[in-house]
């Protein structure tokens, strides 16, 4: 077995393992067996891999796409997750988004100053930075929308 398809099996048993073997069939609609072959090393299973709408289905209840991940990975590509959970899920206003505006970038200041403290920015704490930056993006693109659709 090729090390990109073997990296799939693993990617494959973290998905199942994190939404939980029984969980994983009854999303699926597939037995443990069936599942445990899909990220099976051994050379019988070895052309065997889970498909794709069993892997969004997964995916889904996982809250993390582990194997599109995966998949992004070996093409060169990259998957950009969007952590952010809101608890309310009603679509906001521009009002809502200019709060949310001011939260993200005091997440982001208070990032910058734990950040700054020494002197430096080491490599951690860049990716934090970048990290809280990408999401205040999120958040001006999610106002730009909401303004678009106020102006029609």
């Amino acid at each position: 077995m090729g090390a990109a398809a073997n990296y799939l099996k693993k990617h494959t048993e973290a998905l199942v393992k994190a939404v939980g073997v029984e969980a994983a069939c009854d999303v699926t609609g597939k037995s443990k067996a069936t599942l445990g072959r899909y990220y099976s090393d051994h050379d019988e299973h070895s052309d065997r891999f889970m498909p794709i709408d069993a892997v969004a289905a997964l995916e889904m209840a996982a809250g993390y796409p582990h194997v599109t991940q995966a998949l992004a990975e070996l093409s060169g590509a990259r998957v950009e997750f969007d952590e952010r959970r809101a608890n309310d899920t009603t679509r906001g206003s521009v009002n809502s988004d200019v709060i949310a505006l001011s939260q993200r970038f005091a997440m982001l200041m208070g990032e910058y100053q734990q950040s700054i403290a020494d002197g430096k920015i080491t490599v951690n704490e860049a990716k934090r930075l970048l990290k809280e930056t990408s999401l205040l993006q999120q958040v001006l693109v999610d106002m730009k929308l909401h303004l678009e659709d106020e102006s029609v």
